[in-house]
């Protein structure tokens, strides 16, 4: 708890000022408040019954009286009186109104900076943590957690100031009128206080259940939404409904569970105050009936005993507001906890441009305590084309992963062009490299925005070359918009070779001296990847490529081959040498070889 109070005074930085304005109103308010209750009982006490001043009146108050003559003035307009309490009322409720605003704003304005925090430390994160992140339950922390820590801060900050303050301003005044009345006041104070905490404890654990259901719920919709194309495809309707319906039910019994809390605490707290009230009221008149106590006393003490109890009364639902707001802003400190990607403090980028040179030795990495790639050595020099082929789970994209530092490497070294990759700021090695994926991710933004991403000062003919480049100016140029279209979500509305030759012409525009190509090619037909590949080879002296593909059409231009194989080099050499030679290499080319061989013989007769 220590914790998350050190963590809301942190973020409550720069807003400090308008939340103490904010605590000086309500005791301005509490103050004014207060005098009422005398209003009151000084017109009927001293003016109505004419009775003297007692001990019970402040000091300042009665030398008032005397000096003035209030009490004849007041006799003969008691209008004046009337005047006094509205006033009260006036002042009090303008400075209510000053609190909830500067309140309200400060809160806006925290939650805002959080946003911003929340998104931007999310984009510096590790890919380990988002391997390991559900991204619907990232939304919730960053979207409804956010919303609940702004409510409590607009309202239950100055709550908890606001009932501190009043029963710290009562306790004295109920007392300087009567000290035996106050402790009849305050009989059920403890057991309302303790009932409070112990209510407190339940919300806590129950709001913390409530909020990570809540976050699966979501996450499980996201979840469906971004795949309702493979939900369909398969006729999944039914059974992810049923999915939802079950994490829909979680959220709702925990809800239910806070319900019940709730519809327990309000009715015994009710109870309590209430029995308080009828409690003062007969002691008081009792009181009165024996001429112990004056009739103006005891009403000042019912105003009072009211004022009094109703932050006793709130203590619960502040409690629980704020226990809501501790799970809140628990589920986001741990977000901001997570250490961040992080330079070498003397990492800095080369002042010469770099020339794309990869030099790779006893490279290993393991992934979740399991190894991944064993002693990888090889060097790539500037401008040539490097081919990579193996069986799936062999490590040809955590190679790439860990070229562009999403991941640390264990052991060896890696270096772009004499420099070790640790010693380089990551922002600078991804500036180097342009990766395009088997699944490229597009937003939903126009084409020439997704293109112009990674270099948004380019010029149109820049991007239309990159575009023809890529084999993806012509589709782009039958579209009624060009590349003014706006694509769907992930570029749903295009087709996947079109997505893969869009995200290639992006990484063209870029211009990097290296060039990797994440099995770029499965959904582009063997003609356009021709074509593709010829442009690629006339401009590969311009960057260093690496190119992973499983057909080996692909591959056979590169000017090196490596083959890998549990995390390891099985082979490496030219297309020629690997096929003359026993090994993976040799029997997937023998294969694909017929296969082509078959599929050419079965088109013939359609084509005769």
């Amino acid at each position: 708890m220590p914790g998350r109070l050190k963590t809301l005074w942190r973020i409550m930085e720069g807003q400090r000022l308008r939340y103490g304005a904010a605590i000086a109103a309500i005791l301005l308010s509490a103050l004014v408040m207060y005098s009422r209750p005398l209003v009151v009982k000084v017109v009927i006490d001293h003016v109505i019954k004419n009775e003297p001043l007692g001990d019970e009146m402040p000091a300042f108050v009665a030398a008032l009286f005397e000096r003035y003559d209030i009490r004849s003035v007041l006799a003969q307009a008691l209008w004046i009186a009337t005047i006094a309490f509205v006033a009260t009322a006036v002042i009090s409720g303008t400075l209510d109104y000053l609190r909830g605003t500067w309140a309200a704003r400060a809160a806006e304005s925290i939650a805002l900076r959080l946003r911003d925090r929340l998104y931007d430390h999310l984009q510096r994160l590790p890919a380990a943590y988002h391997d390991r992140a559900e991204s619907g339950d990232l939304i919730q922390r960053c979207t409804s957690d956010v919303e609940t820590l702004r409510m409590f801060l607009a309202s239950q900050v100055t709550e908890i100031g606001r009932a501190v303050i009043l029963m710290g301003t009562a306790l004295p005044l109920m007392l300087s009128l009567d000290a035996r009345m106050t402790l009849w006041a305050c009989l059920v104070l403890p057991v309302v206080i303790v009932f409070s905490v112990v209510f407190f404890a339940r919300t806590s654990a129950t709001f913390k259940v409530q909020a990570e259901s809540e976050g699966a719920m979501t996450a499980r919709l996201q979840e469906n939404l971004s795949g309702i194309r493979v939900v369909r495809a398969f006729a999944r309707q039914e059974y992810e409904s049923r999915r939802f319906e079950e994490a829909n039910a979680a959220y709702r019994d925990r809800s239910h569970s806070l319900i019940r809390l709730f519809s327990f605490y309000w009715p015994i707290s009710d109870f309590l105050c209430i029995g308080q009230n009828a409690v003062v009221l007969l002691v008081g008149a009792f009181y009165v009936a024996d001429g112990s106590m004056t009739l103006g006393t005891l009403s000042a003490f019912i105003t009072y005993v009211n004022m009094f109890l109703w932050p006793v009364r709130q203590m619960g639902r502040v409690l629980a507001e704020t226990g809501k707001a501790v799970v809140s802003l628990g589920r986001i400190g741990e977000i901001l906890a997570a250490p961040v990607e992080a330079d070498r403090p003397a990492a800095a980028a080369p002042p010469a441009p770099a020339q794309g040179r990869i030099e790779i030795r006893g490279l290993s990495f393991s992934h979740g305590g399991r190894p991944v790639l064993s002693d990888i050595t090889l060097t790539v020099e500037a401008g040539q084309t490097l081919a990579i082929l193996g069986p799936s789970g062999s490590g040809k994209s955590t190679l790439i992963q860990v070229l562009l530092r999403l991941y640390d490497y264990d052991a060896g070294t890696i270096t772009l062009d004499g420099a070790e990759l640790r010693d380089l700021p990551r922002r600078h090695v991804r500036r180097q490299i342009a990766p395009v994926l088997q699944e490229p991710f597009l937003y939903s933004k126009s084409l020439r925005e997704n293109i112009k991403l990674g270099r948004s000062d380019s010029d149109d003919d820049a991007m239309i070359e990159a575009a023809n480049a890529a084999a993806v100016h012509a589709s782009i140029a039958r579209f009624d918009a060009g590349y003014d279209t706006v694509v769907g979500e992930r570029g749903v509305t295009l087709s996947g070779g079109q997505r893969q030759r869009v995200a290639l012409a992006r990484a063209l525009l870029m211009d990097p001296p290296v060039l990797i190509l994440d099995d770029a090619f499965s959904a582009v037909d063997t003609r356009t990847e021709r074509s593709i590949l010829d442009a690629l080879r006339r401009r590969h002296q311009r960057r260093t490529t690496l190119v992973i593909a499983h057909r080996l059409t692909t591959l056979m231009h590169a000017d090196r081959i490596i083959v890998l194989d549990r995390g390891r080099i099985a082979q490496e050499g030219t297309h020629d040498t690997l096929v003359a030679a026993e090994g993976m290499y040799r029997r997937l080319w023998l294969i694909q070889s017929a296969l082509d061989e078959d599929l050419d013989e079965d088109l013939e007769p359609a084509a005769s």
